[in-house]
């Protein structure tokens, strides 16, 4: 696990870019995992402005977004089929069959999730997953307490993902959807590279759970301690609770400085 820590948002979502446009340099048909909140905005844009004033392609590039709520229509303002197309998909040259995102319904999700599964499988798999995290530690909607094992399905969420997203229903946490398709946390470590973005001292709980603290269920992004290539890219304040700061600087400054000397 690589820990970037950055003096600011900006910085952050800088440098979350360079990683993403570089393999995307790389490998054209690049398989992208999709994460949506707040998060990972700056981010979006960033990769907009790049392929708006550099020319940086996405016409080959396939993505999978990590979940859904259930019960909504696609078209619902606070849907995440809304929320990708506002803030990313509308911008860059993607090919609309090539944006894979879970359905919004619960009819016959058992196939469905299946089928999300497989699709991934036959995409090649996805080099590179963005992730945010909860402040519980939750990825996707992986809750406390799933399986570090699961695989794409339907979870109940909790009261405090509830109160999280209810700015986003009108601030009434009755109209937050109870239930969202998620991938797993085994598909998401089926990524070849996971690349989890943190920023506010709000995460910087999470954050130290998931860094340093065991590997547990009870905080699902620790499972990602395990995980060949995970980068997480942090602001200087989701850092604030983590033990090792100096350190994972220090070796960031070095790779840097072998990065420019090579």
């Amino acid at each position: 696990m690589e820990i970037i820590i950055q003096p600011t948002y900006a910085k952050l979502v800088a440098v979350s870019a360079e990683i993403v446009r570089d393999a995307l340099l790389k490998k054209p048909n690049l398989v992208l995992g999709l994460a949506t909140g707040s998060t990972p905005i700056g981010l979006y844009e960033a990769l907009i402005r790049m392929h708006k004033t550099d020319g940086l392609d996405f016409s080959e590039v396939t993505t999978f977004n990590l979940d859904e709520y259930v019960g909504i229509p696609p078209n619902h303002p606070y849907s995440y089929h809304t929320f990708m197309e506002t803030h990313f998909f509308s911008a860059i040259n993607i090919p609309s069959e090539n944006c894979h995102i879970p359905q919004s319904t619960a009819v016959a999700h058992e196939e469905f999730c299946e089928r999300y599964e497989a699709t991934i499988v036959a995409a090649g798999g996805i080099d590179i997953q963005i992730l945010g995290i909860g402040k519980d530690g939750h990825i996707g909607f992986n809750e406390p307490s799933s399986s570090l094992g699961s695989r794409t399905r339907i979870k109940t969420l909790t009261q405090s993902t509830l109160e999280a997203n209810a700015p986003h229903f009108g601030d009434s946490v009755d109209a937050v959807p109870k239930m969202a398709i998620t991938m797993g946390v085994g598909t998401i470590m089926d990524a070849k590279q996971c690349l989890l973005l943190a920023s506010g001292e709000s995460k910087a709980a999470a954050i130290a759970h998931a860094v340093e603290g065991p590997i547990t269920a009870e905080v699902p992004a620790s499972v990602l301690q395990m995980h060949p290539r995970t980068i997480v890219v942090i602001d200087e304040a989701a850092a604030l609770q983590l033990k090792r700061v100096d350190y994972y600087k220090q070796v960031y400054a070095n790779k840097q400085k072998l990065l420019s000397s090579g």
